[in-house]
């Protein structure tokens, strides 16, 4: 890892957009929804032996398949899901919205109704790992919202398949649908439908460069979570970090692909060299450590500010998607985030305790994007209608304001709308 001052950082900072300006990328993923939107299933066990070297009789996960995946889990795992699962319901409990209204002296009510979304469709990656808490994170928010119909899709493996964990959590999590399918076009089977895939209103869940490209340009047609861009921590640390815990959760985050970037601002300029020998030693027993070594080497970076309020504000401008405050009395100093996914506090709250475990989601905004945007919740898989109601003398007290506002516009048939309602005789 390098080792820099914030200027140097600043001044040798990637293009944040990269993968989505790439124009073939663009071509291929724009061809790949339109061969599902006019081929439906046909296309999609095309693509699925073609990228997955995986020829499906059926797309769909059976029962018999679920109950096979959930025989192969040991009892230590299954503990281990439902805890995980208990506490992010206990979490996300607290974001139930409830529609309210408002009533006033002359009868009048206004309010919001709250909706929950009808399909939801939850996207789970395959590759390099597998991801059951992708599956927790995703899909019980929406059950606490009310969404009636959550469908999974995920890649197959290599012997047709889905991954076990992945199936166990789903049925922990109670997922309707699960499909074998993954990618762009698993992206625009649930935007546009197929004859076996039914259309959602919103698709969530990470993915790769494919998956999140194929998200964006379905957008409107359906809704999305966000555009995930390559897993990110950032980590403020002072002269009081343990090195060795400060490169293990470096570590833990370099290991997701090769693209995530991995990143330490400290003020000690000990700490920084302490962290990379930590870092080397730990590598060595480390499994995935090419994956790291391709990281760390292209996207790590320790960088050493001259005061906590310059790399806070360093922080701030690189709105990650994990910040872990490794400094003395750090709940003293969390007032000076702006901008970040999630922020963990202390030396014993690690970024995998929240991407596991303990009940806030780890659907986070990555790429600077946490400058305007939140975490995945139950606020996700709600829509919000507002409510009106005037009783009619309200309405012709109101109506002059009303109609200098439209005619100002120029809107004739607005104050039309109005005018007509003076004098009449109906309620």
């Amino acid at each position: 890892m390098q080792i820099l001052t914030p200027a140097s950082y600043l001044t040798a900072q990637e293009n944040r957009s990269g993968v989505f300006q790439d124009a073939t990328l663009d071509q291929t993923v724009l061809e790949i929804i339109s061969q599902v939107r006019n081929q439906g299933d046909q296309a999609l066990f095309r693509y699925t032996e073609q990228f997955d070297q995986v020829k499906l009789d059926s797309l769909v996960v059976t029962e018999a398949e679920i109950n096979e995946a959930r025989q192969q889990m040991s009892d230590r795992f299954i503990q281990a899901l439902k805890q995980a699962k208990e506490n992010i319901s206990r979490f996300h409990k607290a974001q139930v919205e409830q529609s309210w209204f408002i009533n006033d002296e002359n009868g009048n009510m206004l309010g919001q109704k709250i909706t929950p979304l009808e399909k939801v469709g939850v996207y789970v990656p395959g590759g390099k790992a597998a991801y059951p808490s992708t599956v927790l994170m995703n899909v019980l928010p929406a059950k606490l919202a009310g969404v009636k119909s959550i469908t999974v899709v995920t890649p197959p493996q290599s012997d047709g398949t889905v991954n076990p964990y992945v199936l166990a959590a789903a049925y922990e999590a109670g997922v309707d649908y699960i499909y074998k399918v993954g990618g762009a076009q698993a992206i625009a089977a649930l935007a546009y439908g197929t004859s076996t895939i039914e259309k959602v209103a919103k698709i969530v869940g990470p993915g790769n460069a494919y998956v999140a490209r194929a998200k964006k340009w379905v957008f409107g047609d359906v809704a999305i979570d966000m555009i995930a861009g390559p897993s990110e921590i950032c980590i403020v640390a002072d002269e009081t970090a343990n090195p060795r815990y400060a490169a293990a959760d470096l570590l833990s985050q370099a290991e997701h692909d090769e693209r995530a970037k991995a990143i330490c601002i400290t003020t000690s300029k000990q700490l920084a060299e302490a962290i990379q020998v930590e870092i080397e030693k730990q590598l060595a027993s480390l499994e995935r450590n090419t994956i790291i070594k391709k990281s760390l080497s292209d996207h790590g970076k320790i960088i050493i500010a001259d005061s906590l309020e310059e790399a806070f504000a360093l922080a701030n401008t690189i709105a990650p998607e994990h910040l872990q405050l490794m400094v003395k009395n750090p709940a003293e100093n969390v007032h000076f985030v702006k901008n970040a996914g999630a922020i963990f506090l202390g030396p014993y709250s690690p970024e995998p305790l929240g991407d596991y475990f303990a009940g806030p989601n780890h659907t986070l905004p990555t790429n600077g994007s946490a400058i305007f945007s939140s975490p995945l919740g139950v606020y996700d898989f709600v829509k919000k209608s507002s409510i009106i109601h005037y009783t009619k003398s309200s309405l012709l007290q109101a109506s002059e304001q009303i109609v200098t506002l439209a005619e100002a516009e120029g809107l004739t048939a607005h104050a039309n709308a109005i005018n007509v309602r003076k004098g009449a005789n109906d309620a």
